[in-house]
């Protein structure tokens, strides 16, 4: 049976969860929450770096993400920081709705699925 191996494990979820070959992040949130849309799109897409890499993956192994915006008028801005960030020919399958997150501070969530090992 394949082991489940959980990184940042906390009393009501794990930052990641590796099995087998994927890694699957916890939803991604910005530390300083007094920053705009693309501040805080940085902030998470920094922590999805940290945690990947300590998963073994990288970005370019994303298989799948799922953006939530606070104010979907924000899309644009987002994508501004998303592109650059992004490597050109590994975009992953991705989806990006307008949600209410768990505090009106959070502008912006990401949560990703990656391979790794």
């Amino acid at each position: 049976m394949t082991e489940i191996k959980r990184i940042g494990v906390g009393p009501r979820m794990s930052d990641a969860v590796i099995y087998g070959e994927t890694v699957y992040l916890a939803g991604q949130v910005a530390e300083d929450t007094s920053a705009d849309v693309k501040g805080q799109t940085q902030q998470v897409l920094d922590a999805i770096d940290r945690l990947l890499a300590e998963a073994q993956s990288d970005k370019t192994k994303i298989l799948q993400a799922q953006i939530y915006l606070a104010d979907i008028g924000d899309f644009a801005a987002m994508n501004q920081v998303w592109d650059a960030w992004v490597p050109k020919g590994h975009t992953p399958a991705r989806a990006t709705v307008e949600a209410k997150l768990a505090t009106p501070k959070y502008l912006v969530e990401i949560k990703v699925i990656a391979a790794c090992g």
